[in-house]
């Protein structure tokens, strides 16, 4: 069975038109009055090209083409790109925020380093070299990881002339460990006197950083807050993550609702990119309960990701599911399903090496 016969991808194509990803859904109908974000198009974007490597069919070039061109079109005059976008096609900020601009330049990096037509990776590179000077000045640190991360892939696909990015990558990453050394406590191993979004992001960059420094203390920040944000998320055995009605300040007590599938999806993914680095299964444990808490196994023991459409539900309430289907959500799920996909093809492939050694 094809990757494509397991990840449905009918809701995403539901949700995007002719100018790209709507936001935001009512029930499982878009709702075009909240308009389209980069971000959301950006990671529909890093989906579509990662599935496109696998199966290079003419539907999945038309979603690349589609995303990208919003990309495009999301570029500002000097100032990087525009976020939000409204349903009659006017851009209404001055200029995107800083996550914004991470979460582009990472989905390009995407494009970059893939074997899609040439005229693609060309605006890609294009794109990027327009926002260099605005990543060098995002201090938002999630903006600063995706931009670490964005490098790291182009690193490790041996992509040529990014030495520019790599500089802004180096100082992206010595920022987060900075950051990290003025908020660590005896209690308290993370970056900032707050949890709030998309926390595994931050400890993702820096296990990205340390293949490339390994000199660095890149390793050691990202094993120690990895673990501790693993410990604040894991109750009752299962993936409990940080909710966004309060987030969870230093000395308090962290919110238990609204829980986000953002949350699930950048957990996995990092714990994923540890068990690949270091091979430890307390990694392989995280990863199985982040893509559990889309499936059930989650404090409601309700599933939200719906195989059938690839749809997903925008998060658990105190009060049950939040029964609307956005593009965040949906996306959040569909990489997860798609990273897991790959993972026990990895993993059979190391159990089929070791027991060849044996």
């Amino acid at each position: 069975m094809s990757i494509m016969e397991r990840i449905a991808l009918d809701h995403l194509d539901q949700m995007t038109d002719s100018t790209g990803l709507i936001q935001h859904a009512i029930y499982g109908i878009p709702r075009r009055e909240s308009g389209y974000t980069t971000d959301d198009n950006a990671r529909a974007l890093r989906l579509c090209v990662r599935l496109w490597n696998r199966h290079h069919g003419e539907p999945m070039l038309r979603r690349v083409t589609t995303y990208l061109s919003f990309l495009e079109y999301a570029r500002g005059i000097g100032r990087g790109f525009h976020n939000y976008l409204g349903y009659e096609r006017r851009w209404l900020d001055a200029e995107g925020c800083g996550d914004c601009q991470g979460q582009a330049v990472r989905a390009l990096a995407e494009v970059l380093s893939s074997r899609l037509p040439g005229g693609h990776r060309a605006l890609a590179r294009e794109l990027i070299d327009t926002v260099m000077p605005t990543l060098a000045d995002v201090r938002s640190l999630r903006a600063q990881a995706y931009v670490v991360l964005a490098w790291e892939h182009l690193w490790s696909a041996e992509v040529g002339d990014i030495e520019p990015l790599e500089a802004v990558a180096w100082s992206a990453a010595r920022r987060l460990a900075e950051c990290y050394g003025r908020a660590l406590r005896p209690d308290w191993q993370w970056f900032e006197s707050r949890m709030t979004y998309a926390n595994a992001v931050l400890p993702h960059a820096l296990f990205a950083a340390a293949r490339r420094w390994p000199e660095e203390d890149f390793l050691e920040i990202a094993r120690a807050s990895f673990a501790f944000l693993d410990r604040q998320t894991t109750a009752e055995g299962v993936f409990w993550p940080i909710g966004n009605e309060g987030w969870y300040p230093r000395g308090d007590e962290k919110a238990l609702y609204d829980q986000q599938p953002l949350e699930a999806a950048t957990m996995a993914e990092t714990a994923r990119a540890a068990f690949d680095l270091l091979g430890s299964h307390e990694y392989l444990a995280a990863f199985r309960r982040a893509r559990g808490w889309f499936h059930g196994r989650n404090s409601l023991k309700r599933p939200l990701g719906d195989i059938r459409s690839g749809a997903c539900y925008d998060g658990l309430l105190a009060t049950g599911v939040n029964r609307n289907q956005g593009a965040e959500s949906t996306l959040a799920y569909l990489w997860t399903e798609m990273s897991n996909d790959d993972f026990e093809v990895s993993l059979g492939n190391r159990r089929k090496g070791a027991v060849a050694v044996v």
